[in-house]
């Protein structure tokens, strides 16, 4: 009579037993990825809430420095338009005096389009003027733009993270259904397919930028 194996249910079970482990350690690795995603993804809808607030400000101040701008060269036109009606009827002691009345960046504009033969229609054309405020709306313009972009980067960055919390789902679902099948070879594939899936999505989490 044959003998009996002596560890028979060990013989049988040993490959189940690994595919159990690799596919507990495949769970374990993707649901700390999973939660990573998940972090990631909301810190970087936070970094774009913040950016959208910051390009809103500077739009906001811009249009005030704007505004500044557009006073200073209303002010500007009017005490220049006094200036040629003095000078028009020849009366230079109130045109001298509407001279030193003068803001400093028309000053400017202004010594620049005399110092030129008055070659230009008026000191507004220099490129030398410049009224208070128009520096700054310019600066913040472009500041609140770049913010914007940025905002819309963080914005598409947060949405890579949560489409990868999608892909580790994916590796989740045929980790656990790897050990539900009557057939062995059918448990590998999908354990097999997980992995793969799991590595892909590793290789590509590795490339997006960290927010902490």
């Amino acid at each position: 009579m044959p003998e009996s194996d002596p560890h028979p249910s060990s013989a049988r079970t040993w490959p189940s037993e690994l595919r159990e482990i690799i596919a507990v350690f495949v769970l374990s690795a993707t649901a700390i990825l999973t939660a990573w995603c998940g972090f990631e993804s909301s810190k970087w809808s936070g970094e774009m809430s913040i950016e959208f607030s910051e390009a809103s400000s500077a739009r906001i101040q811009s249009l005030n420095a704007s505004n500044d701008a557009r006073e200073a060269r209303s002010i500007d036109l009017t005490v220049y338009a006094q200036w040629i009606d003095a000078r028009a009827t020849g009366d230079e002691a109130l045109a001298g005096y509407i001279e030193g009345r003068f803001t400093p960046a028309f000053r400017v504009a202004f010594d620049n389009w005399e110092r030129t033969g008055e070659a230009l229609p008026s000191p507004f054309a220099e490129p030398s003027y410049v009224p208070n405020g128009q520096v700054e709306s310019e600066d913040l313009a472009t500041r609140a733009t770049t913010t914007f972009d940025a905002a819309l980067h963080s914005n598409q960055r947060g949405d890579n993270y949560a489409l990868l919390t999608v892909l580790f789902a994916l590796v989740l679902f045929f980790s656990a259904m790897s050990s539900r099948n009557r057939f062995p070879w059918v448990d590998w594939f999908l354990l097999g397919l997980a992995i793969v899936i799991a590595i892909i999505g590793t290789i590509i989490l590795a490339h997006y930028p960290v927010l902490i």
